[in-house]
């Protein structure tokens, strides 16, 4: 059936009924069976079965929703195959352990930051892909922020070394994704420019540590970042809106500077000319999944996240749940930039 015939919130969540017995190996999960709008999400029972080698079952209690769910949801990242299960970041309570796996035990809170199917009550994870949680993190925190926090980190500390010197503009500065990386560039000493969309998401990202905002729907963000920089210019720009910012965001950049492309909230960005990268500019499109590839990548991206986390360095601002039945809720409003901050989904 259609999610959403439920409510937006976990209190007014009312499962369909079934014609089936239900059994342990079944589980609720929104699944697409064609790409489409929020209304192609599916909320129904679905088989899970035992944690095969090298898995771990996972009852999940909180799911993060990210804006590459709308792109593998629209068509716009096409899916392995369909029907699929939609989400890639979630957090739980181990239930069952496969056959080799040996760091974790029935009863562990773990985590997970980039593993396709998350959308659903119960799933199966490949342990090489989960992380411990530290008691001091929240199942409702580790699921909006191991995506996004795992994200903000390589995107300071390894796509461009963030510091005190560094002058950067970032891109919907009061998103998930945003609200992370003012409080981590803040805590590195950089000076941060931020867009955003509204007077309130500008004092939202302020209060997050952004150092000045931009209301882009009142202010030419070129001529903006030019004043507040005196011209010259910033060193990297984060941008993951893509066809609404492109080529504005390479206006802003110094000779040498890096624009970073991580997202397409606005559409993909179209193809251009290398000479667009005038002025000797950098481009690259990164992804979390290419900087955690490694297991020891991964562990050491979590750990630094976790670190920042756990003394407060960081505050994550999960402002916004939905049921899990609700999905196509929280699709409309995060495409509509009803949101501020992270996005999670309650089973």
């Amino acid at each position: 059936m259609p999610v959403g015939a439920g409510g937006d919130s976990p209190a007014g969540c009312h499962r369909p009924k079934i014609l089936h017995k239900r059994s342990h190996d079944m589980a609720y999960a929104v699944r697409v069976h064609a790409y489409g709008g929020p209304e192609v999400l599916t909320y129904e029972d679905v088989e899970v079965g035992p944690p095969g080698p090298g898995e771990v079952l996972l009852k999940q209690h909180a799911v993060g929703v990210n804006f590459i769910d709308i792109y593998q949801r629209d068509g716009l990242y096409k899916l392995p195959s369909l029907p699929a299960i939609l989400g890639s970041e979630g957090a739980g309570e181990v239930i069952a352990v496969g056959p080799k796996v040996e760091d974790f035990k029935v009863g562990d809170r773990a985590a997970y930051g980039s593993v396709p199917g998350a959308y659903a009550e119960v799933r199966r994870v490949p342990a090489d892909k989960l992380i411990k949680l530290p008691d001091g993190i929240s199942y409702d925190a580790a699921a909006a922020m191991m995506l996004q926090g795992m994200t903000a980190r390589y995107l300071l500390r390894e796509t461009y070394k963030v510091g005190p010197e560094t002058i950067m503009l970032f891109h919907a500065a009061a998103g998930g994704v945003g609200l992370i990386v003012c409080q981590w560039a803040r805590a590195l000493g950089a000076t941060i420019i931020g867009t955003v969309s509204t007077d309130e998401k500008a004092e939202l990202a302020r209060s997050y540590g952004c150092t000045h905002t931009i209301n882009t729907k009142r202010e030419d963000f070129v001529a903006r970042v030019s004043e507040l920089t005196n011209g010259a210019g910033c060193d990297v720009v984060y941008d993951s809106v893509g066809k609404d910012t492109f080529p504005k965001s390479l206006d802003c950049l110094k000779p040498k500077g890096l624009w970073v492309s991580f997202g397409n909230s606005s559409g993909p960005v179209p193809p251009f000319e290398l000479t667009a990268l005038k002025g000797s500019l950098f481009a690259t499109r990164p992804s979390l999944f290419a900087y955690t590839a490694k297991r020891e990548d991964l562990e050491q991206n979590a750990a630094e996240l976790f670190a920042m986390v756990l003394a407060g360095k960081i505050k994550i601002a999960v402002n916004h749940r939905y049921a899990l039945r609700a999905a196509d809720k929280a699709h409309r409003d995060l495409a509509a930039r009803r949101t501020a901050g992270s996005i999670i989904l309650v089973p």
